[in-house]
């Protein structure tokens, strides 16, 4: 490997082949250097481009995060749908929560907790937070906390097993929260990177963003991490160096070099997203449909005749694979 989140390669304890292949992963490109004036004319950009979009909006500042974009850039029904549904917290929904907050607090804490320890500390933690997800807690039977911190428990010990463990010097943070405002703060972009590594060194790229996902790979997650390192741009002036989703369930790494098209395409991808909502939510415009394997977690599924195919169409290339 040739090169580290912090420049420094653990020799103890010994990694196994997981283990290695996540490390190798992160030393896998150079560290960039980018033009001094890369966030000036970024953030230049978005103003002008977002200024007109907003003179219909009443209701600011506008919040734009991940999902949202995300949302908006897929099934314009759905998106609809679940803006006007209301939130409803259930276990699938609340591992990740969890498991996110198990990871969290395995970065800060001192010794060396088992990940059983994690996830009921971070249970417990969320149980008590003034948070939304604290009465869903609250309200679980014994035998669906008990199912809850087993999955979690799954996964969090699956990223012991395969990530390598932490060194102080990676500089490593969790729960990072980014956020950009444009337009004299009539919109806000807005995230938080799942676990960070590392620092940019003047101009010099060299800091990793790694998005935790416990589902399967799907091509919104590159989008999202984009999305994440555009925002550590508009923060820092320099872009971070690579860009990893790293898959809990698999122990699996993808990762992506940063690169300056890539910040200019991601934002006029933010760009796009606020046009399609603007004309979906203030202008009216009638939404499109695009029918995928994500529509059996839609709301309008009963009624939506283009998902009901689509995931006919799934379950006929299951019985026939």
């Amino acid at each position: 490997m040739t090169d580290q989140p912090a420049n420094a390669v653990p020799s103890k304890p010994r990694l196994n082949p997981a283990q290695q292949q996540i490390l190798d992963e992160l030393g896998t490109t150079d560290r960039p250097s980018f033009r001094d004036d890369l966030r000036d004319h970024l953030r230049h950009e978005l103003n002008t481009s977002l200024e007109p979009l907003l003179e219909d909006v009443e209701e600011t500042p506008l919040f734009m995060s991940k999902h949202k974009i995300s949302m908006i850039h897929g099934c314009e029904s759905r998106f609809l749908a679940e803006e006007e549904a209301e939130f409803e917290w259930k276990i699938p929904i609340a591992r990740g929560t969890v498991a996110h907050k198990a990871i969290e607090l395995m970065v800060a804490r001192r010794g060396n907790p088992t990940p059983l320890d994690l996830v009921n500390d971070a249970m417990a933690r969320l149980e008590n937070d003034d948070k939304s997800i604290s009465p869903f807690i609250q309200q679980l039977t014994e035998g669906e906390r008990a199912d809850l911190v087993g999955q979690v428990n799954d996964l969090v010990a699956n990223f012991f097993e395969t990530f390598p463990p932490l060194q102080r010097t990676w500089v490593p943070v969790a729960e990072s929260r980014v956020r950009a405002e444009f337009c004299d703060d009539r919109i806000s972009l807005r995230g938080v990177v799942d676990l960070t590594l590392g620092r940019p060194r003047g101009n010099e790229a060299g800091r990793v963003l790694i998005d935790l996902k416990t589902g399967r790979p799907h091509g919104s997650h590159t989008s999202d991490l984009r999305f994440y390192a555009l925002l550590e741009t508009l923060k820092l002036g320099v872009p971070p160096r690579l860009l990893v989703s790293y898959y809990l369930d698999a122990g699996e790494p993808r990762s992506e070099a940063v690169t300056e098209d890539m910040l200019w395409s991601t934002a006029k991808r933010v760009v796009d997203a606020v046009a399609k909502y603007v004309e979906l939510t203030v202008q009216k415009r009638e939404p499109t449909k695009q029918a995928s394997g994500m529509c059996r977690f839609c709301p309008i599924l009963d009624s939506c005749a283009e998902g009901q195919r689509e995931l006919d169409r799934d379950r006929d290339d299951v019985l026939v694979d």
